[in-house]
C-alpha cells in the first residue's frame, strides 16, 4: 500500500524591494522638485486662493474703505443673475460651434498636408498664417469686413454672389453676431487645430496602410479602422486645448462687438464687473466660477473622453 504525500503549494517569490541606490535617488528626486513645487504654489495656488478669499467681501478696487465680510452674498448675487447665466450659455454656444467646426476642418487639412504632393512644405507654412495673426489685429480686421456699409462680406454676398436681398449688420445683429465670431475664430484656430492632429498622422507607420492597401482595403476603411483609432489621443488633447481656450475667449468678443448683440462672455462680463466697475469681490467671484466651469469640462473630457482613447 503506497502512501500519497500531498505536495506544498508553490511560493510565490517575493518581490524584491528597492535597493538603497535607488531610495536614494527617489528621495533626490523628491529633493529637486521642492523648489518647482514652492514656484507652483506661490505662482498659482497663492494667487487663486487670494480671489477666493475676496469673494466673500464686498470690497471695490482703489477705495479707502475697509472690506466688508459680506459671506455668501456675492455667490447668490451672481447665481440669480440672468446676465451671467446668458453670459454662460453663449459661452457654451461659442466653445461647441467653434471647437466642433475646426475639429472637422483641422483633420481635413491635416489629411491633405501629410500627404505627398509638391508644394506640401509651402502649404504647411501657409495654412499657420491666420494663426499667427495677433487677435487684435485680425478682430478689427474681421470687424471692418463685417460692416454693413464698406465690409467686404456684404459686397461679396450681395453683388458678386448674390444670394443675400440686403446687406447686413453681421456683428450688430441679435442673430448674426455670435456666430460671425465664431466663423472668425474658426478662420484663425483652425491652422492650429490641424497642426496638433498632423503631429499624431506623421507618427501613425505607414507600413500599415501598405498592407492595409495589400489587403485589399479602400481609402475610406483605412480611414475609419486605422487613421481614426490611432489618431483618437492626438484628437482628444486637440479638444481639450481648444475647448480651455474657446471657454476663456475675450479678446475676440471684446474689440468685435464689446459684449453686445448676445455676445457677452464670461470673460467679458467678468472684464466688466472687475475692471470697469471695480467691483473686486463681485469679480473674483465671477472669477472662480468660470474656474469651476473650465474645470467641469477638464473632469468630463479626463473622465469620459480621454479614458475611452486609453481603452
Amino acid at each position: 500500500m503506497t502512501t500519497q504525500v500531498a505536495s506544498a503549494p508553490p511560493v510565490a517569490p517575493k518581490k524584491p524591494g528597492l535597493s538603497e541606490r535607488a531610495k536614494s535617488q527617489e528621495r533626490l528626486s523628491y529633493f529637486f522638485l521642492i523648489p518647482t513645487l514652492v514656484v507652483v504654489l506661490g505662482v498659482a495656488f497663492y494667487p487663486l486662493a487670494q480671489t477666493v478669499y475676496a469673494t466673500f467681501f464686498d470690497a471695490k478696487l482703489g477705495s479707502a474703505r475697509a472690506w466688508e465680510f459680506i459671506g455668501l452674498e456675492n455667490y447668490s448675487r451672481l447665481l440669480t443673475n440672468g446676465n451671467w447665466w446668458d453670459a454662460v450659455w453663449a459661452t457654451v454656444k461659442f466653445t461647441i460651434g467653434s471647437v466642433g467646426f475646426e475639429l472637422l476642418l483641422g483633420l481635413g487639412i491635416a489629411l491633405v498636408v501629410n500627404s505627398k504632393f509638391p508644394g506640401r512644405g509651402l502649404m504647411r507654412t501657409a495654412m499657420l498664417v491666420p494663426w499667427a495673426i495677433p487677435t487684435a489685429i485680425s478682430s478689427q480686421m474681421w470687424k471692418w469686413m463685417y460692416n454693413d456699409v464698406f465690409g467686404v462680406i456684404n459686397d461679396l454676398f450681395t453683388r458678386i454672389i448674390p444670394i443675400l436681398p440686403a446687406k447686413i449688420a453681421w456683428v450688430a445683429n441679435v442673430n448674426t453676431a455670435l456666430w460671425s465670431l465664431v466663423a472668425v475664430d474658426v478662420w484663425k484656430t483652425t491652422p492650429f487645430m490641424a497642426l496638433l492632429l498632423l503631429a499624431g498622422l506623421q507618427l501613425i507607420p505607414a507600413d500599415i496602410y501598405e498592407a492595409a492597401s495589400v489587403d485589399g482595403a479602400t481609402g475610406w476603411r483605412q480611414f475609419t479602422t486605422i487613421t481614426l483609432p490611432m489618431l483618437r489621443s492626438s484628437i482628444v488633447v486637440a479638444l481639450i486645448f481648444r475647448t480651455l481656450d474657446a471657454l476663456r475667449v475675450f479678446d475676440l468678443v471684446w474689440i468685435m462687438t464689446g459684449g453686445g448683440f448676445g455676445t457677452e462672455t464670461m470673460a467679458t462680463i467678468n472684464q466688466r464687473n472687475l475692471i470697469q466697475f471695480q467691483k473686486l469681490g463681485y469679480g473674483s467671484t465671477i472669477s472662480v466660477a468660470i474656474f469651476v466651469v473650465i474645470g467641469i469640462f477638464v473632469v468630463f473630457y479626463v473622465t469620459t473622453i480621454f479614458q475611452r482613447s486609453e481603452d
